[in-house]
Order: C-alpha cells, then sequence, then structure tokens
C-alpha cells in the first residue's frame, strides 16, 4: 500500500516526502553524533534500502568477485546516486585508478561533489538531466542519451538498480553506450530483474515481489510508473541489449527477490557480468 501511495506522487514530492519522512530520524543521529562521517543524512539516500555502509562494502566484493575490479582500473558509475557505491571505492582504488559517476538527482550529484570529491581528486561526479518517472521531470530522453565519456574510455562499469527503473529503449541505448566506452575485455555488472531465466538451484520460497503488467519480453510492477520496478525477459538481454551491441554474458547471480535466503554472494536484484570481445 505505501509502495502505491508512494508511486503516486511526482518525482520531486517523492524526495521531498523522504526528507519529511526521515527528519526526526536525521535531527537525533546530528545531534547525538550517531550518523557515521561523510555519510549522508537518511532522507536524502534516494536509491536502495537497506544499510547504506554494508550495501556498498558487498557490492565492492562484488565488483571484485565478478567484475574482476582492480585498483588501477578506470571505472564508470552509471547511476552515481548519492555515493553509496562510490564512498567504498574510496578506499580501494589506487592513485593510478580514477573513477567517473553520473546521476540525474540533482541533490546526490551536489552532495558526491561535496564530499567525495573535495578529498578525493580522482573522483568525479556529473549531473546529466534526464527525464525519468520516478526521478526526474524534466531533461532529455535516456533513450537517446550519449555519455559523456570517449570510446574505449573504461576498464570496468558498473549500474545498481538503474536497469530495473528503465523501459527497452533506454536500456538498449545504455548498453550500445555501455560496449561503446568500455575497453576491449573491459566488463560491466550491472543490476537486472529477470523473470524467465531457468535457476540451477530451487528458491526457498515464492517471490512476493511481482510484475503483473506484461509485455512479452518485459514486465511492469505498476502501469502508472513505467519506471517504477521493470523486469526482463532473459532472451532479450542476451540477444538485444548483449549481442547486439558487442557484448557477452559470463556470469548470472540470481537475486533473493526470486526467493533465495540472503547470502554474502548474492544482492536482492539479479546481477549480469558482460565483456566486451
Amino acid at each position: 500500500m505505501l509502495r502505491k501511495i508512494y508511486y503516486l506522487l511526482s518525482p520531486s514530492q517523492r524526495l521531498v516526502a523522504r526528507r519529511l519522512a526521515f527528519l526526526p530520524v536525521d535531527i537525533m543521529e546530528s545531534l547525538t553524533g550517531k550518523r557515521k562521517k561523510n555519510i549522508p543524512p537518511r532522507g536524502m539516500i534516494f536509491t536502495g534500502a537497506g544499510d547504506f555502509v554494508k550495501a556498498g562494502a558487498r557490492f565492492l566484493s562484488f565488483f571484485q568477485k565478478y567484475g574482476g575490479l582492480m585498483p588501477h582500473h578506470r571505472v564508470l558509475d552509471v547511476g552515481s546516486g548519492i555515493g553509496r557505491m562510490a564512498l567504498p571505492l574510496t578506499t580501494f582504488l589506487s592513485d593510478t585508478g580514477s573513477y567517473e559517476g553520473f546521476d540525474i538527482v540533482k541533490t546526490g550529484v551536489e552532495w558526491c561533489q561535496k564530499n567525495i570529491t573535495a578529498k578525493h581528486p580522482n573522483f568525479h561526479f556529473k549531473l546529466i538531466a534526464l527525464k525519468n518517472d520516478l526521478y526526474s521531470s524534466e531533461g532529455g530522453e535516456a533513450a537517446e542519451f550519449r555519455f559523456p565519456y570517449e570510446d574505449e574510455e573504461f576498464d570496468f562499469v558498473f549500474l545498481t538498480s538503474v536497469f530495473t527503473h528503465m523501459v527497452p529503449s533506454e536500456t538498449s541505448n545504455y548498453m550500445k553506450e555501455i560496449s561503446r566506452v568500455l575497453k576491449p575485455g573491459g566488463k560491466c555488472l550491472a543490476t537486472f530483474f529477470v523473470f524467465d531465466h531457468q535457476l540451477t538451484t530451487s528458491p526457498r520460497q515464492k517471490s512476493s515481489f511481482e510484475f503483473p503488467v506484461d509485455h512479452g519480453y518485459y514486465k511492469l510492477m505498476d502501469p502508472r510508473v513505467t519506471s517504477a520496478n521493470v523486469a526482463f525477459k532473459y532472451e532479450y538481454i542476451e540477444k538485444k541489449l548483449a549481442r547486439d551491441n558487442n557484448l557477452l554474458i559470463k556470469k548470472f547471480v540470481p537475486g533473493y527477490w526470486q526467493g533465495f535466503a540472503e547470502n554474502k554472494d548474492i544482492d536482492f536484484q539479479d546481477m549480469l557480468i558482460f565483456e566486451k570481445p
């Protein structure tokens, strides 16, 4: 019920609603000093659920284990949010490594510039004005957006909970751009909801996460907010998103949204690792 009410709000109203909902907690943590240093107030965190610090640390382990991330790599964070993934990378990437991130939410980009770039000059954040009916009402079309980076510039690209908020025309363009900016041999780790992949082990229980709006090769959770939560068919990802953009799927890691028990090797969403030959 709360999720449906949340989706009825405009993108700007959702950000305000979150700030207000967490205001008492943020004030208390500020007064008592309980909020960890360099961590944004809870009301400003608009990406992902759960523990902010633990989630970043967990994904850093995924980047290394599944994506082969190394300290000297040049890294691109597509949908950098408010630094949940960037912060743990500040202690992992070496002086010869570097990070670029972009996002469509101004408050997140500005917080990262002030609190991360100011201390780590090899970390850069860009604000990109793009429309998304979950996060932004203004800007250009993601389906036509060209990443502001050179060809074959990055060793590693990652997207956490980005394609789960994009429709096919947008995901297709982003995968084309990812292939363009990746170096040969470079890898991309992206999270998805994949609704039809043959799982090697059976889930412990039936998933409570449902996508009732069926468009064949993709499904939506809510018809009123097309970018709220989007699930894709594996064949579409393999053929249209990967193969058509000169990328290979190297690994599929199912998420516990499918009904699996939580453990250190998986996340809520499914993970796919792509490689550019």
